[in-house]
């Protein structure tokens, strides 16, 4: 019995994760593109996707490697764009937390957006699972996403600029965010995060390399905390 549900909850994530495909496949030919096109060859392109395995710090890194930032700034830039992923793991915690240390370990490596947000959601709204049912249901949402990812950027790479421009492949960006963060805006903290993090972003666009989205990310947050921290304190009284 609980082989089937580990199946069953494997095959659901599975499903689950099926249309992320329409968004991570012109993802990753972009990314295989901007990164040939920077000047990474096949190898270190494929090494920054199979290593690194996060397409918003990759894009990042590029763009401030092609305005010749200091290395410091990219490093620090990619990892403040990627500091959501403890976020993520820290949420994630209490549903996964007494998985064996291999299974949470595989899971930190495969830890992208897609798979955090489906996954979430699904353990909210289905306290009932089991630590093996929610590592199962990880698990079948990152297998038809990360597999994905590695091929489409090896074809990006290898096709380079012979994809027409018409394709816009980069509608993909930011699609993919809003289809992610649009559905977890449940509560007034959340939106006042959200509404922080546009405002602060679009106020201190003129800081160089980028790092006025590391300020739009650190108002947000603190934003959102505080928010739902007096909305704690209020229902309270």
């Amino acid at each position: 019995m609980a082989a089937s549900s580990t199946n069953s909850a494997y095959w659901k994530g599975f499903r689950d994760g099926i249309p992320f495909i329409l968004v991570v496949t012109p993802f990753a030919l972009l990314f295989g593109v901007v990164a040939t096109e920077s000047g990474l060859n096949l190898m270190e392109t494929m090494g920054f996707s199979i290593v690194v395995i996060a397409g918003a710090s990759q894009f990042t890194a590029l763009q401030l490697m092609n305005e010749n930032a200091p290395t410091l700034i990219v490093i620090l830039s990619a990892l403040a764009v990627n500091l959501r992923m403890a976020m993520y793991s820290a949420s994630l915690a209490p549903y996964i937390g007494k998985a064996p240390l291999w299974k949470r370990a595989f899971i930190a490596y495969l830890m992208v957006d897609q798979a955090y947000a489906m996954s979430i959601v699904t353990y909210e709204t289905r306290p009932e699972m089991t630590v093996p049912e929610r590592v199962a249901y990880y698990f079948g949402v990152i297998t038809p996403i990360v597999p994905l990812w590695y091929l489409f950027t090896l074809i990006g790479a290898m096709v380079g600029q012979s994809i027409p421009p018409e394709m816009a492949l980069d509608f993909a960006v930011p699609i993919t965010f809003i289809a992610m963060i649009g559905p977890m805006l449940r509560t007034l903290p959340h939106i006042l995060a959200a509404a922080a993090s546009i405002a602060l972003a679009l106020g201190f666009a003129w800081v160089p390399y980028n790092l006025g989205l590391m300020i739009a990310a650190l108002g947000a947050m603190i934003i959102g905390a505080q928010a739902e921290l007096w909305f704690e304190r209020k229902a309270r009284t």
